[in-house]
């Protein structure tokens, strides 16, 4: 059943009833009534449900079965999971990191009409893997999973939960072009806290900002995909940091000394 599966899907990304139905501007009731099996989803209901656990909209409706790691950040409580689910702790400072540059994009170009859910994740994906090719070192190092349209960020449904829950940010749906997006916006009133990224680090956060903060969704998802690392991945598995080093010309970012 499809209920069945939206509430697998959810507890294994360690997600909320709360968070979800937010997402879809529904109560938390209404949203229990539809892992109840008790309440149908309208198509754009199951459409932000497929965006938000990182599916195609047939994966979903056809109940594909995904195999992702139970996401959790170092302070947060643990919960008691079933044996099968693989955990993925995420280390405070990782969190930190993450959670900066995030917020830090959000102020620079998140008002953008361009700037949603797809560029974000792609951006990221950018700024961690480039770094990574440039420096031999992580900026964030985030894991990234090979979805359908390109590399998605396992830690940031989870982030987004929580940025929201504290009032940081605020999200909101919006149309570019023909398209549905889904954006975020940072709560103004929020002090600026950079203290987990170093100047060389913002200095390549905002060359990546320079070189990708036009693109739309289309663009940098085709680029992506052009990019080794995701190539080299299988499907709902994670891209791995050392392929870069055998990446094309088009999304390449170091200079090699000729052998």
């Amino acid at each position: 059943m499809l209920s069945k599966f939206i509430h697998q899907q959810r507890t294994s990304r360690n997600l909320t009833q709360e968070y979800l139905a937010s997402q879809l501007k529904i109560s938390r009731p209404t949203y229990v009534q539809i892992e109840r099996g008790q309440r149908e989803l309208t198509i754009s209901e199951a459409q932000k449900l497929a965006e938000v656990f990182g599916m195609t909209m047939d994966d979903f409706l056809h109940e594909r079965e995904e195999a992702l790691p139970v996401v959790e950040i170092a302070q947060a409580k643990k919960k008691p999971m079933p044996k099968a689910e693989i955990r993925i702790n995420i280390p405070q400072e990782k969190a930190d990191k993450f959670e900066q540059t995030l917020l830090y994009i959000l102020r620079k170009i998140g008002g953008k009409p361009n700037i949603g859910q797809t560029v974000l994740y792609k951006l990221l994906y950018f700024i961690d893997f480039d770094y990574y090719e440039k420096y031999e070192e992580q900026l964030i190092g985030a894991q990234y999973m090979k979805n359908t349209y390109g590399p998605t960020p396992v830690m940031f449904a989870k982030m987004i939960e929580r940025l929201e829950q504290e009032r940081k940010i605020e999200t909101v749906k919006s149309r570019f072009y023909t398209h549905e997006q889904t954006k975020y916006l940072v709560n103004p009133a929020l002090e600026p806290d950079m203290s987990a990224l170093s100047s060389k680090e913002l200095a390549h956060i905002d060359w990546e900002i320079s070189r990708f903060g036009d693109m739309t969704a289309v663009q940098i998802s085709a680029l992506s995909h052009k990019d080794t690392p995701w190539l080299a991945a299988k499907d709902r598995e994670p891209l791995e940091y050392e392929h870069v080093f055998y990446r094309p010309e088009e999304t390449s970012v170091r200079t090699y000394e000729p052998l």
